[in-house]
């Protein structure tokens, strides 16, 4: 049974190298010029524990994580059972197990008719046989399954050589012998019981990224001056890289002694003219709310990202969930505005980074980058002409309106004008001193609480969300615009929502996603397009509260425009699959 398309999941102990084996695996297939799609999942342990990979790769575009499981790898049973409501299992998958693993079997949660393709393999002695340590099995299992499934075998090499090359030749030489140990033993004393077999051809080489990462190299490639970060996941690979690479351009990172003193150091960075970021999850942005208040009120450009884990509280610290849309659309006391943006995949990190530091150069104004653990922690190959030449690229243009020599004659920091956005000045501009704080003010920067001062500033503040509506549309259409089936879902659901659509027009079942990506200010506009021809529409949440439906109802009167809503919410922690969201849709268009 040859196959373009594979899903392997592997699970294991902290230590048992588990992600590395899946990263050496990303690089290879990649290398060969393979779409990769790649997530990682942890224990709530800060230190060691069980970990897994799922891991799907093709030689056609994917655009989710694959709903269910080819190849189950499995290093130690009693880890995978904390992991087997998320490596859910084909019915002709195929197990490969490393026999070593005195696990009961009868205590397998795993239906009996699913077992029937299983390999147990002396994975921990073939690894002490062949390298002289058990701690080489992630590779004999790479070795195992590459043969048993022709996976990319000379890329596996090329990777393991890349990513050992700088421990010495004795280390390198040590992991080939390995591998070949792996691969030697399918050949040599195994007899294939499955016919599953993938298939592909070699093709240009591709780049794998993070969306942390990509996050972080938009924040660069948009020219950022200055970094304030304090660690927590799953955003810390954010702060981590730009760590590494900022100071070669220049910039500054500093990480803090919590988020309070976070917020409070871009901000100061902004007023002296740097731009200016710090990266976070939702207990962060609990911390910072205040402070996204302050930078509204002196009106000072900031990137705030928040990677969303579940929550509340410390909640679910290694896993997904789309629960601080309110908080990031809202949180802070009084009228606060800030634009919200939510990356959709890897690619749409940088994008969406880029797009937010324009934004809050131009208008003068917070914006929130809302990612979440799905997105920050996955690896997903990406074409690297893609990150050439955005749109909004502007390393080497600084947006800000600054004032005229006229302007600074008498100059009125917050001069209020008919798009809101006023000349600001910095430390260094002669005659553009001025007061800033967070008290009201009147246009000089003068503290003021006349009833009227603060009407007019507050008009003036929100003025800037219609110069955004004109000027800004980001969102993505899937599917033909006369369907009377529609999906909307933002953020990470992008992907599993695009295939289930378009599984569902192949099936004949006429439907439309979209997916917007510029959450806040709310665009009508593109919903007016998208709702024309709807007669039932899916909203589609990883929040069990549903706050994206409550938000959407806030803004459209889906009864006047002749449509019946299908609210579809799930709690966080794993990303939906495609089977789902392709069963809602079903349901929809069986209803009367």
């Amino acid at each position: 049974m040859s196959r373009n398309n594979i899903v392997i999941g592997i699970a294991g102990s902290g230590g048992d190298g588990i992600i590395t084996a899946g990263e050496l695996l990303v690089q290879a297939a990649s290398s060969d010029g393979l779409f990769v799609f790649m997530l990682k999942s942890y224990g709530p342990q800060i230190r060691g524990g069980e970990s897994s990979i799922k891991l799907r790769m093709s030689e056609i575009p994917i655009a989710s994580q694959g709903d269910k499981l080819d190849v189950l790898v499995v290093l130690n049973w009693k880890d995978f059972l904390r992991f087997k409501s998320e490596l859910l299992l084909e019915d002709n998958v195929v197990i490969v197990s490393d026999s070593d693993d005195k696990f009961p079997e009868e205590d397998i949660p795993i239906d009996k008719n699913k077992m029937k393709k299983w390999y147990k393999i002396p994975i921990t002695e073939i690894a002490k046989e062949s390298s002289g340590t058990k701690q080489s099995k992630n590779i004999v299992t790479l070795g195992i399954i590459s043969e048993l499934f022709n996976l990319p075998k000379e890329a596996l090499k090329r990777s393991i050589k890349k990513k050992f090359s700088n421990k010495g030749q004795k280390v390198v030489d040590s992991n080939i012998i390995a591998l070949n140990a792996g691969q030697n033993h399918v050949k040599n004393s195994l007899t294939k019981i499955d016919p599953l077999e993938f298939e592909y051809k070699e093709h240009e080489p591709r780049l794998v990224m993070e969306g942390n990462e990509a996050i972080a190299y938009g924040a660069i490639y948009a020219g950022l001056d200055f970094f304030a970060g304090y660690p927590i996941t799953p955003s810390s690979e954010i702060m981590q890289w730009i760590g590494r690479f900022l100071p070669k351009y220049g910039g500054t990172i500093m990480q803090m002694e919590d988020e309070l003193a976070s917020i409070n150091a871009i901000i100061g960075a902004s007023f002296v003219g740097k731009k200016s970021m710090t990266a976070t999850s939702g207990p962060g942005i609990s911390l910072m709310n205040e402070g996204i208040g302050l930078a509204s009120m002196t009106e000072l450009p900031v990137v705030i990202v928040n990677v969303q884990r579940g929550g509340p509280s410390t909640g679910l610290p290694t896993k997904t969930e789309q629960s601080d849309l309110m908080q990031a659309i809202w949180g802070s006391h009084g009228d606060s505005p800030r634009v919200v943006i939510a990356p959709a995949d890897v690619e749409d990190c940088f994008d969406s980074t880029v797009l937010a530091f324009y934004i809050a150069e131009k208008y003068q104004m917070p914006v929130i980058l809302l990612s979440d653990g799905f997105i920050g922690h996955r690896k997903e190959s990406i074409n690297p002409a893609h990150l050439k030449d955005k749109k909004y690229g502007f390393k080497k243009i600084n947006s800000r309106k600054t004032p005229t020599k006229e302007e600074l004659k008498d100059y009125k920091r917050f001069k209020i004008t008919k798009d809101g956005i006023s000349p600001i000045s910095y430390p260094g501009i002669e005659g553009g001193e001025h007061q800033t704080a967070g008290i009201e003010h009147d246009e000089y920067g003068y503290p003021s609480s006349d009833v009227d001062v603060h009407k007019k500033m507050t008009l003036k503040r929100y003025a800037k969300y219609e110069a955004i509506k004109k000027d800004f549309s980001f969102e993505r259409f899937y599917g033909p615009d006369d369907a009377e089936i529609g999906v909307i879902a933002w953020g990470s659901t992008k992907g599993a929502v695009k295939e289930a659509v378009k599984k569902a027009n192949e099936k004949g079942i006429k439907v439309q996603a979209i997916i917007p990506q510029i959450i806040y200010p709310f665009l009508m506009e593109p919903f007016k397009k998208f709702l024309k021809n709807k007669k039932k529409v899916i909203i589609v949440e990883m929040s069990y509260s549903g706050q994206f439906t409550r938000y959407l109802r806030g803004f459209i009167n889906f009864g006047k425009h002749g449509v019946t809503t299908f609210p579809y919410r799930i709690t966080g922690g794993a990303p939906f699959t495609v089977e789902e969201i392709l069963n809602k849709i079903t349901e929809a268009a069986e209803k009367k």
